[in-house]
């Protein structure tokens, strides 16, 4: 939300710069995240003066230029050769003198420069409007009026608008601040806070009258459980124009763009007070008569944006007697608003129900300054004095006049919240006693009524506008947020509760894992939980009936729960890709959503992924591309992690995987990986091979829970290495090398490593060489070379016997 600084001043009177207000602001709840500058006019007019034409010849070199000398309040009058056909001696102008920065439509910005132009020096510029931002005009200088002095600038004169704007990063229950109007009554109790009384200055409607009452418009709520007030008036006459420029700053400094002098009050008192408004062309609205209803689901709707809808039976509409006008409190319709030939309206202003604008909105994907104030619930009780305000403001920027009674509908007033606070519980949440009378005066200058006050506590009456105020804690959260989080003391004690808690909980598991892959270099991504319906039809393992659909989408690219973590992860690739990262080890924890017939589950996952290069390139090492053996190396080093040194391997085949193995313990699931589909990669534009494991972390966590930690001393008495080279057939795996031989010797084998493989050049077709050692180890005693040969006689005899081997 963009609140203007010059516009909170309207309402209170405040000397102090922006950062210190912002701080303020920040304090009291309303966290400012930035603060911009804003000028009517691009550079502010720098360098921009009166100037007073002394001279104007004819350019000797030139037909279309002129040589002038003009009075610009110096010493010295200044040469100047100008273009523009209207130029003439005795003129006042402005003039761009030498080092003024000036900006083009597009923003982008020029600097005056002393030069010659056909031969003659030019000293600065006589500006057409265009050039200074004041305008559209080129077809000449601008003439000023002839009382100006020379060398008074040219800010002064056009009256440049210079601002401060807060971003403020409100939150969705600060409803009552989302406004200038509410923004500084928040203000005014913090400026009390430090002993500053400034005034609440509240827009006057004291000019507001009903010239006459020819115009009435019948105005019926059908459905007040959506509409619990709607009020509006005629006003005729209207001149639909531009906007006077005071309007079109406020505006253009929080980020609009002024259309006409109707649309743009409307939008002004929205931003303003926090109510919005709605103009109907009071010659587009059949029958004069309004009705606030719903209408059959299935009937078509073109908005403003040109966009045909289709309704919904719980929309709630603002209706002529023949067709929907508006979808209230969300979007007008195109054929009902307000046109250059408008020249009377009714003015609509109403209190809707702020759960069926939230669904409404969120069911056509709509997001309007209305709708985010109407669905987080504005003040039911302005209705009618915003109403007046905008009336006013009309009357003075469009002319016209009032032509009906106000129509206000208001069956069912919406009543104050009565609240009791409890100075005990107080003292006990904020965690020291503050005085009562301190409590008090917080309370009064945010407008809560205090209406009887005990030993124990207060009685008090709630607005309306605060409509997150409705219980005694959120009273002394109120309290506390203007009191000031800072200026609460800390104890000296510290009281803390030690949990007896597992090792093998969830979170220090996980956080154990993720340390140990941040320390082998990969990165820890989180992804949206929501995602795209189409996914699923990358993959024959998804299907749509088992999708998990949101009941109020963001938009259909966020409609569903995600089924798999592999498509989010492959954004993440994807993305950084596409701003030249290609080296890339992510890895996340998260769940995947899953509907059946017999209710939703969730999973929990744990993914890898691997891409282009192990390393960063480097002048001490090549590049080595990423590969499924590196992939496997990581898994391996998960599992061993976590103690799960025993299971199955075993060949997975889907359409997601190209090539890949799975890992499960009995029929336990533990892991899948290896390498995804060229199709699928495609999908997400990579062109390059990605590597990437599942774990399934609930099988994962009952797994390891089930380890318990063993240990061993150092063995005293050295261990042997032996090396087999074996020649076998290409169809043998290692994992086969390594089986046989833990069961040929249980005790004395240690460790079996694979360090050379090849296949090639001298060796018999089919066959490949396996080169393998073994590490060998008595721990009570020194191993002689008897054992260790008899051993190794035992492993070729297995090795040769069930694997066809033989040493080379």
């Amino acid at each position: 939300m963009k609140i203007s600084y010059n516009w909170l001043k309207q309402f209170i009177k405040i000397d102090w710069d922006a950062e210190k207000t912002g701080e303020l602001l920040t304090d009291l709840g309303l966290e400012v995240e930035g603060i911009e500058s804003y000028q009517s006019v691009k550079g502010g007019l720098e360098g921009v003066v009166i100037g007073h034409v002394l001279t104007c010849e004819q350019h000797s070199n030139a037909d279309k230029l002129k040589v002038t000398t003009v009075d610009i309040g110096g010493d010295t009058p200044v040469q100047i050769v100008c273009g523009a056909p209207n130029v003439a001696k005795g003129q006042k102008v402005p003039v761009a003198t030498i080092g003024t920065t000036l900006y083009t439509d597009e923003g982008e910005a020029w600097t005056i420069k002393k030069g010659k132009i056909r031969g003659e020096e030019s000293h600065g510029m006589i500006c057409a409007e265009d050039e200074l931002g004041l305008g559209k005009s080129h077809d000449g200088i601008m003439i000023l009026d002839q009382s100006l002095v020379p060398g008074t600038p040219a800010a002064d004169v056009f009256e440049i608008e210079n601002d401060q704007v807060f971003e403020i990063g409100l939150t969705p229950n600060r409803a009552d601040a989302m406004s200038h109007f509410g923004t500084a009554r928040d203000l005014r109790a913090g400026l009390i806070q430090q002993d500053i009384t400034p005034e609440l200055i509240t827009p006057s409607n004291s000019s507001f009258k009903i010239e006459n009452r020819l115009n009435k418009v019948d105005v019926s709520i059908i459905d007040g459980e959506r509409a619990p007030r709607y009020a509006g008036v005629v006003i005729s006459g209207l001149k639909v124009a531009e906007s006077p420029a005071w309007i079109q700053h406020r505006l253009k400094a929080i980020g609009l763009t002024p259309i006409n002098n109707i649309v743009d009050v409307t939008n002004y008192v929205l931003h303003e007070l926090g109510q919005p408004l709605h103009a109907f062309d009071l010659a587009k609205i059949k029958g004069n008569k309004i009705e606030v209803k719903t209408v059959e689901k299935g009937t078509k709707f073109t908005t403003l944006d040109g966009v045909e809808r289709e309704l919904h039976e719980e929309d709630l509409m603002i209706c002529d007697e023949e067709k929907p006008m508006c979808i209230a409190g969300v979007f007008g319709g195109i054929d009902s608003g307000v046109t250059e030939g408008t020249t009377a309206i009714f003015l609509e202003s109403a209190y809707f129900n702020p759960v069926s604008i939230r669904k409404t909105a969120k069911r056509h994907g709509l997001n309007t300054d209305a709708s985010f104030r109407f669905e987080r619930g504005i003040d039911p009780n302005i209705t009618d004095y915003a109403l007046m305000r905008a009336a006013v403001l009309l009357l003075e920027v469009a002319g016209g006049e009032i032509t009906s009674e106000i129509v206000d509908i208001y069956p069912k007033k919406i009543e104050d919240q009565q609240v009791f606070l409890s100075f005990e519980n107080a003292a006990k949440l904020i965690g020291e006693e503050l005085p009562r009378e301190k409590i008090k005066a917080i309370l009064s200058s945010l407008d809560i009524k205090i209406n009887n006050v005990t030993e124990s506590g207060l009685g008090m009456t709630i607005p309306a506008y605060r409509n997150d105020v409705t219980r005694e804690a959120d009273v002394i959260e109120e309290v506390l947020r203007v009191y000031g989080y800072n200026n609460i003391n800390f104890g000296n004690k510290l009281n803390a509760t030690i949990a007896n808690s597992s090792k093998f909980e969830d979170h220090k598991v996980q956080d154990t894992v993720a340390n140990q892959l941040v320390a082998q270099g990969f990165y820890e991504i989180m992804a949206n939980s929501l995602t795209t319906p189409s996914y699923v039809d990358y993959s024959d393992l998804l299907k749509a009936e088992n999708n998990v659909i949101m009941l109020n989408p963001l938009g259909q690219e966020l409609s569903i729960l995600r089924r798999s973590m592999l498509f989010s992860g492959l954004e993440a690739i994807s993305y950084n890709n596409n701003r030249k990262r290609s080296d890339i080890k992510f890895f996340e924890y998260g769940k995947t959503y899953h509907s059946y017939e017999s209710g939703t589950i969730e999973n929990k996952h744990l993914t890898l992924f691997v891409t282009g290069n192990r390393h960063s390139e480097h002048w001490k090492h090549t590049s080595e591309t990423t590969d499924f053996f590196y992939l496997k190396g990581i898994v391996k080093s998960v599992l061993d992690r976590l103690g799960i040194t025993r299971g199955r391997t075993a060949t997975v085949k889907n359409d997601i995987f190209s090539e890949a193995v799975g890992i499960q313990l009995g029929k336990t699931k533990l892991v899948e990986y290896g390498l995804i589909k060229k199709s699928i990669l495609k999908k997400f534009n990579l062109s390059q091979d990605v590597f990437y494991a599942d774990f399934n972390w609930d099988n994962i966590l009952e797994v390891a829970k089930r380890n318990k930690i063993k240990f061993q001393p150092i063995p005293k008495y050295p261990s042997v290495r032996r090396d087999f080279a074996l020649l076998l057939d290409t169809s043998t795996r290692f994992e086969e090398i390594h089986t046989i031989a833990k069961q040929t010797e249980k005790q004395l084998l240690k460790d079996i490593q694979l360090f050379d493989v090849y296949e090639g050049k001298n060796l018999p077709e089919g066959k490949k060489s396996y080169a393998v050692s073994f590490l060998l180890q008595d721990e009570n005693k020194t191993l002689t070379d008897k054992q260790i040969d008899k051993v190794m006689n035992k492993l070729q005899f297995r090795f040769e016997k069930e694997l066809g081997a033989s040493l080379r």
